[in-house]
């Protein structure tokens, strides 16, 4: 996934790490979520047998982890479409707490539930519930070993080192939170967008807070970062109240909501104008201000090296991104390696194309420039883009149903990024759809400028964050009633989400989509050198000092992409260290893993049924897929019983 954490869903603060996290597990949550799932009431029992007992343990602790979780980030809440009992109360008016009180309490749920679940004895639990230990419990330690920094966001989900960014912070998240994910359907629902547009307010000055304890401590963005963070603020902050996407989003959608007439439209529109211009905005200009106050200490240097503390920083950001135990030295060749591969492959493509003549780079920028690949810079060249891209996920269909033994049930939306945060945004993402099937899942393709996307790149980009990518593995996920529910709609793992969403570009040419479309196969090879590239220029900053313009050079000459476009992604790659490394590294790992099942298993190999493995066990630690698949494996290579008798 091209996004943000996910990663997957709202934004990476909500979905990758399952939300924040509530200090208070109290016996009201856990008793109440108990009664929903089913594992306490009626009378005494006699003591249960040993696994019996330790897989109530588990249950109870990922029940109450669950309750708290939602409790403290009703944006998850709202995204999955829970019950207000199933989120430990009412969410859809209120936001998450972005202070540093809002982080401590997420490190708090996390000492508490890892006490809980070393006083189990995993011996005793079922080998799926075994599982589910390992599960919850990797991703508490790394979100724990992430909240041990005293600056940046922690606690949330994989430690990134600054408050706001040109790429992350409150002034992108909530705006695209409340006009994608908070419903307009009733009357109540836009009392409640009102009290989150005030909530906004907070928001933006809990971070404010942050940014200046950070810089107090050493801890400022680099420049770029900064640069491009008030560029977007100051642009958001020019508007008139009522020209704000904030505005717009309740303008464009209260005329469908149930119970509200045209006084009452009239009304919350003019509240909604007032919040932003006497809350929202003056506390924009807070944050403004004191990002342009510490824009005088920032430094060019892109890698979290120069900061106190940074390379064990980087080192456990690497772990909580990938859930590998590579180092920066093994992931930078790792990517030198692949790169050598991929580039010879893609030289036949040209070569047979006719593109002879200059570098690499230069053959593939002059394809990327030609007018048969370029769509239109304009509303209705996006238009007939995204149509195009509907057209390939529905050519699709027929290889999906014989690879794939369990298919994804929920529909699949794609749109355009958001003009108001294209700039800073990355070429795409998606956000999963909720519990309830009322909302499809969204694939969303940066068109700020469509000679970005030359016709070749699209389809490979859409098999990974469309289907059979992030939406394919999230849904099943999702779907699967046989996950705990912090498993299937709360916890995701980086290494093995991205790691999927690359193996399905990888797939989708194994299963012949680009049969007779070389150019398209470029595309694909071009994508997956794209994020062996990421893997030497991530290392390369954080680890090595390589400065942003290294990296780009790098990139550009490597791939021969449109170097604006390279720029977004290192500065993107600065900001959150480690999380591209994630895409290569778990697609390597699945791979791997496929290679050795058909080596074990010979005719016994069933892509269907690898594919069910790998899925419908939900997003996992790539060493916990691996005793997924060895298991699976074992089993189908033992010999058949012998009869009884």
């Amino acid at each position: 996934m091209e996004s943000p954490n996910k990663t997957r869903a709202v934004t990476r603060r909500f979905m990758l790490a399952g939300g924040a996290a509530s200090a208070a597990l109290t016996a009201g949550c856990a008793h109440q979520w108990s009664k929903m799932t089913g594992w306490m009431g009626g009378k005494p029992k006699p003591a249960p047998h040993p696994i019996v007992q330790a897989g109530a343990q588990l249950k109870k602790a990922l029940d109450d982890l669950a309750v708290a979780w939602l409790k403290e980030s009703p944006e998850t809440a709202t995204t999955l479409g829970v019950s207000e009992a199933q989120a430990g109360g009412p969410y859809l008016d209120r936001l998450s707490d972005y202070s540093a009180a809002g982080m401590q309490r997420a490190a708090t749920i996390e000492k508490t539930t890892l006490a809980t679940l070393e006083k189990i004895d995993r011996a005793g639990l079922s080998p799926s519930d075994a599982i589910s230990f390992d599960v919850v419990h990797e991703a508490l330690s790394t979100r724990l070993a992430g909240s041990r920094f005293p600056w940046g966001k922690s606690g949330l989900d994989a430690p990134t080192p600054y408050i706001v960014t040109q790429i992350d912070g409150g002034f992108i998240t909530v705006p695209s939170f409340l006009d994608a994910q908070h419903p307009i359907r009733s009357a109540s629902d836009v009392d409640a967008y009102l009290a989150r547009l005030s909530a906004f307010a907070t928001v933006l000055d809990q971070e404010t807070t942050n940014i200046a304890a950070d810089a107090g401590r050493g801890t400022v963005p680099p420049d770029f970062t900064i640069d491009g963070a008030l560029k977007q603020l100051r642009g958001l902050a020019s508007k008139k109240a009522n020209e704000s996407i904030l505005v717009l989003s309740l303008k464009n959608r209260i005329g469908a909501a149930e119970g509200v007439d045209a006084e009452r439209a009239s009304k919350a529109l003019k509240d909604a104008s007032a919040i932003v211009a006497e809350k929202v905005m003056p506390a924009m200009h807070r944050q403004i201000d004191t990002l342009a106050k510490i824009r005088p200490q920032a430094v060019h240097d892109a890698g979290v090296w120069r900061l106190k503390d940074g390379d064990q920083f980087y080192s456990v950001a690497l772990r909580a991104w990938t859930t590998s135990a590579k180092s920066p030295d093994e992931i930078h060749q790792m990517g030198l390696d692949l790169l050598k591969g991929l580039t010879a492959q893609m030289e036949e493509i040209l070569k047979a194309q006719g593109l002879t003549k200059g570098t690499f780079a230069e053959r593939v920028q002059k394809l990327s420039k030609d007018k048969k690949q370029v769509y239109p810079n304009t509303d209705a060249g996006r238009a007939q883009l995204l149509k195009d891209l509907n057209a390939q996920i529905a050519n699709l269909q027929p290889y999906l149903k014989q690879n794939f033994g369990t298919l994804a049930k929920t529909p699949l939306e794609i749109r355009r990024v958001p003009p108001f945060k294209q700039a800073g945004s990355p070429g795409g993402y998606y956000e999963s759809g909720s519990l309830d099937g009322t909302r499809p899942g969204y694939y969303y393709i940066n068109l700020r400028d469509t000679a970005e996307w030359p016709r070749f790149m699209l389809p490979t980009l859409t098999y990974h964050e469309g289907e059979p990518g992030h939406h394919w593995q999230i849904s099943i996920q999702q779907e699967n009633s046989t996950l705990p529910f912090v498993r299937s709609a709360l916890l995701g793992f980086s290494g093995y989400a991205e790691g999927w969403g690359l193996y399905s570009e990888q797939l989708a040419d194994e299963m012949g989509v680009y049969e007779n479309d070389p150019l398209g196969r470029l595309g694909y090879l071009q994508s997956a050198a794209f994020r062996a590239a990421r893997l030497v220029a991530d290392t390369g900053l954080h680890s090595k000092h390589w400065s942003r313009e290294q990296a780009i050079d790098f990139m550009v000459d490597t791939l021969g992409r449109k170097r604006t476009a390279i720029a977004t992604e290192v500065e993107r790659y600065s900001v959150w260290p480690g999380q591209a490394c994630a895409y290569m590294i778990g697609r390597e790992t699945i791979r791997g893993l496929r290679d050795g099942a058909k080596a074990t298993l010979g005719s016994k190999f069933d892509i269907k049924a690898f594919h069910d493995v790998v899925l419908t066990n939900g997003s996992v630690p790539l060493s916990t897929l691996a005793t997924i698949v060895n298991a699976w494996v074992a089993e189908r290579s033992a010999p058949p019983a012998p009869p009884k008798g």
